[in-house]
């Protein structure tokens, strides 16, 4: 038979549950408020870069790679196909305008040379004959024209005096007809010896102007060897150093065949190369930065490219300051086109935390933590992007690369 339960025993028993159900409430409580402070990952500030956000004008820009090259650059190429005798300067070395560089071997352009000035003799001889012989027959035509003319006076007065005689009966129309016969002979004969002058005259005018052209390509020929026995001696046209210069004695050269380079090493220009499709953003006179290591130096686009190869377009830079202590020959650089400029808009630091213009997942540091937000970027510069809204001035934006934590809401930094 059940009996009732020591009142007692039933307040141990109450007051035992209630402290159970305290504790597991308060470890409810404690997991609530510290696990979440537990979980939630964390970064020392020391391995991240922060940016703030500020106020100020902004150039947008085209990335390209450049090197530095002389801005002047003299090429002396063979004129003829030809082999080197001796090469009497090496790369390096600094030449005086009119210095020689390289002897080429010149029998033949000589042999050529002297040949083309005996034809140009030959020709100028003929020359000179045939305007002899052109005013020997001229004149022997001439006394002929003469001498009928004055024929025809004779025949034209015999005429006259016949046709007076038989008006008074003193000779026959027979004989007046017969001297009209003769007229009109020496007029046909005269008529035909002015035609022979003209012709004769315009024959050996033709002969003349074919010998005189004849005259002119050998003069041209003489011209051009003799330019070419003058460009054979491959002197420098400038001050300069010799940056290149062909390596072997005996070599053979073939007509056109580059023998030796000359740079003026006190000025530079930049050669840049750029992803063709940037074409239509690209322009002559459009302001670049050339970024040296931590210096910048400003210049323009002075031409591109008219052709395209393997989608790259090459573009020439004019420098600014061309003789700066910065550029050496060949150094390699990075060259920002400017495309645009804005005044006065946000803009934060660049860095690995975007990729470029839109809309970009972008960590603001406040009171410690890092919460993620969506952020839209504008135009970039070199070292700057521009920020349209999500931000405003003075945030504080970790522009270190934060992939690892793109899918959580919020950083601890720490």
């Amino acid at each position: 038979m059940d009996r009732p339960l020591d009142e007692n025993y039933r307040k141990q028993l109450i007051t035992k549950r209630v402290l159970q159900g305290g504790i597991a409430l308060l470890v409810l409580i404690c997991i609530f408020v510290f696990v979440p402070g537990w979980i939630t990952p964390s970064i020392s500030r020391n391995r991240i870069r922060i940016a703030i956000v500020d106020r100020g004008p902004i150039e947008a820009t085209i990335s390209a790679t450049g090197a530095v090259v002389p801005e002047f650059e003299q090429v002396i190429s063979s004129p003829i196909d030809t082999r080197v005798i001796k090469i009497l300067k090496t790369a390096g070395s600094p030449l005086k305008k009119g210095e020689p560089i390289v002897d080429l071997d010149i029998t033949e352009s000589q042999l050529a040379f002297e040949k083309a000035k005996e034809e140009l003799a030959l020709k100028q001889n003929r020359q000179t004959q045939l305007k002899l012989e052109l005013e020997k027959t001229l004149n022997d035509l001439q006394s002929q024209l003469r001498i009928k003319k004055l024929r025809m006076e004779f025949l034209n007065s015999n005429s006259e005096q016949q046709r007076r005689l038989v008006d008074i009966g003193a000779s026959s129309k027979e004989q007046l007809r017969q001297a009209k016969l003769e007229e009109e002979i020496a007029a046909i004969e005269l008529e035909q010896l002015q035609s022979s002058i003209e012709n004769t005259k315009n024959s050996l005018q033709a002969q003349l102007d074919g010998l005189a052209l004849e005259t002119k390509i050998l003069q041209n020929e003489k011209a051009q060897l003799q330019r070419q026995l003058d460009l054979v001696s491959t002197k420098a046209g400038r001050d300069g150093i010799l940056s290149w210069v062909v390596s072997e004695e005996g070599a053979t050269v073939r007509k056109g065949d580059p023998v030796a380079r000359i740079a003026d090493l006190r000025t530079f220009r930049v050669e840049a190369t750029i992803s063709d499709v940037h074409a239509s953003r690209l322009s002559i006179g459009l302001s670049v930065k050339i970024k040296i290591n931590e210096d910048n130096l400003s210049g323009t686009v002075s031409a591109i490219y008219p052709t395209i190869q393997n989608g790259i377009i090459t573009m020439l830079i004019s420098l600014e300051d061309k003789s700066s202590n910065l550029l050496r020959s060949n150094l390699r650089v990075d060259v920002f086109v400017v495309t645009a400029n804005k005044p006065a808009v946000l803009r934060v630091k660049k860095g690995a935390f975007a990729g470029g213009e839109g809309t970009q997942q972008v960590f603001v540091l406040s009171d410690g933590v890092a919460k993620r937000m969506p952020v839209q970027l504008g135009i970039s510069s070199f070292e700057l992007f521009e920020v349209i809204e999500g931000l405003k001035e003075g945030d504080e934006v970790i522009i270190s690369d934060m992939r690892d934590y793109i899918h959580m809401g919020e950083v601890k930094v720490k």
